[in-house]
């Protein structure tokens, strides 16, 4: 039998409440003073991203967000989130939601870090630069996003979903909150 070596880069969080530790868990990232929060309607409704929110500048982190991520996130979805984050210029992206939240959160990593559109991304290992620190926090469970590093993304034309992966696209932080799923 062949032997493996495994070393997993995403810290991961888990108990009740937990993501009320998201402020202080991003400040153990280091340098970052700018989280935005990318979600869907669903969450907030929840008052998941809110919680969230608190957290974050209780820590003293300002903080913007983008909850308008469908399901199956397009690149519309994406540039949308971007418009936002270059006005905002986070150091810090936090994905709260369902795999589309994490995706969307990871594609729009790819583009404000990397310039470019996300079919440049299409594929292993295409960033050109470094990628934002990332924090997942999932509200489904089932989708793995918080421990793997793709995005999917679909093309509205094409409707071609493009897989987007890169090392630099794992989460920093995993946090699993029970409560929010």
């Amino acid at each position: 039998m062949q032997g493996f070596d495994f070393q997993h880069r995403t810290r991961l969080i888990f108990g009740i409440d937990s993501v009320d530790r998201l402020g202080e868990l991003t400040k153990t990232l280091g340098g970052v003073s700018r989280a935005m929060i990318v979600s869907d309607s669903g969450v907030v409704a929840a008052g998941h991203l809110e919680r969230g929110r608190t957290s974050l500048q209780n820590s003293g982190l300002s903080t913007a967000e983008f909850f308008d991520v469908h399901p199956n996130p397009t690149t519309v979805d994406v540039d949308a989130a971007l418009a936002i984050a270059r006005d905002f210029k986070p150091d810090v992206i936090v994905g709260l939601g369902g795999g589309s939240s994490m995706d969307c959160a990871k594609g729009l990593n790819f583009l404000f870090s990397c310039g470019g559109k996300m079919s440049d991304y299409w594929g292993v290992n295409k960033a050109t630069g470094e990628l934002l620190p990332l924090i997942a926090i999932p509200t489904t469970s089932g989708t793995g996003s918080e421990a793997q590093s793709f995005a999917l993304i679909s093309d509205p034309t094409t409707h071609v979903k493009m897989a987007c992966g890169d090392r630099r696209a794992l989460p920093a932080i995993a946090i699993l909150d029970p409560q929010l799923t």
